[in-house]
């Protein structure tokens, strides 16, 4: 008998995504440590030069955001952090997270986690909601201080309040595991839910969880589905899969296993482990696709290869109904694939 596996990734998108997102303030900051920036001169850009040579922090800031975009300007890494730097340390909040982030990914500037703790620091005094979230991070990952999950819920729900969504997604998955906050699944909804209301795919998957398995709310199926089609929509590979089982399983819609076959066929081609083992179930049976031991055969293989037990056992039983032909096909198909797409790829 062919195993199957039933709701995807509750806990694994939880896991995987919760922790280390870095909020760039406009664009990704990048630069190096200089003394002075360049003179450059661009007709369609000289007022902002202008002010920034002046020394207006915000024409300082906004200068930076052109260099670390590419926008208007050959992008310029080095550029960018010096006019950032000049516009941090007249206090501006935006750029000192800016040049936080520099520090903390290493680009432009050496690598320091302790500085990029200052300047976050700097910012956060005045209250910015992106630097009060970076700095969650660093206190929940031990980057550049001691780690501190109490600190690091603190300032993910500075932020959560101001209503940044990825902080409050965060929070969110603090309160379902009860690190650094007691653990209670109602909290824990309330905040998915306003990251979700933002468009937050990871909040819009892990809510489709919670009303999926009545954690926290009501069990309802439908509900579900719904959370699971606003992140699936948005290409988020974890809540294909799980709208792919709702269709499957018939809960909280009609069931249709084409559907499932294409919510299932979208998150594997981004990697995704678990889509590609119910995507090779699909094929091993024969619902929602004609029965196709080779392809069966190609997304159980390409599950296998990431570690999965069951697709790893569903290979070995469906191995016994194919020829020695049929499995060749299906290797040489595994290997085609494998250099063309990501392996879990998918969020």
């Amino acid at each position: 008998m062919i195993v199957t596996r039933d709701r995807a990734l509750g806990a694994l998108i939880g896991a995987v995504v919760g922790t280390f997102f870095l909020v760039p303030t406009q664009g990704s900051a990048q630069g190096r440590e200089t003394a002075s920036c360049a003179d450059v001169e661009v007709p369609a850009l000289e007022d902002l030069f202008r002010a920034a040579e002046q020394g207006l922090a915000e024409a300082q800031h906004n200068l930076g955001v052109f260099y670390a975009n590419g926008d208007g300007l050959p992008k310029d890494n080095g550029e960018a952090a010096c006019w950032y730097r000049k516009a941090a340390v007249q206090g501006h909040a935006s750029a000192q997270d800016n040049l936080g982030l520099m520090y903390a990914n290493g680009e432009g500037v050496p690598e320091n986690d302790a500085e990029a703790v200052r300047w976050y620091m700097l910012a956060v005094e005045q209250g910015y909601s992106n630097a009060q979230y970076n700095l969650g991070v660093a206190y929940a990952s031990g980057e550049g201080l001691p780690e501190n999950s109490v600190e690091a819920a603190r300032m993910y729900r500075l932020a959560a309040d101001q209503g940044l969504a990825v902080a409050q997604y965060n929070l969110a998955l603090l309160y379902s595991t009860g690190v650094g906050v007691p653990e209670v699944d109602v909290e824990a909804v309330r905040w998915y839910r306003l990251a979700a209301e933002q468009g937050h795919a990871d909040a819009q998957t892990n809510l489709g969880v919670a009303y999926a398995t009545g954690e926290g709310v009501p069990e309802d199926d439908s509900a579900a589905v719904r959370w699971y089609r606003s992140a699936a929509e948005q290409g988020h590979a974890g809540a294909q899969t799980n709208i792919g089982t709702m269709y499957a399983n018939g809960d909280g819609v009609v069931q249709d296993p084409r559907e499932a076959v294409r919510w299932y066929r979208l998150a594997a081609e981004q990697g995704l482990s678990a889509a590609q083992s119910n995507l090779g179930t699909m094929y091993g049976l024969g619902n929602g696709v004609p029965e196709d031991l080779v392809f069966a055969y190609l997304w159980y293989n390409l599950s296998a290869a990431q570690g999965n037990e069951t697709s790893e056992r569903n290979k070995n039983i469906i191995e016994q109904r194919m020829t020695r032909d049929q499995i060749a096909e299906g290797q040489r198909l595994s290997r085609e694939w494998t250099a063309t797409h990501p392996q879990d790829g998918g969020n």
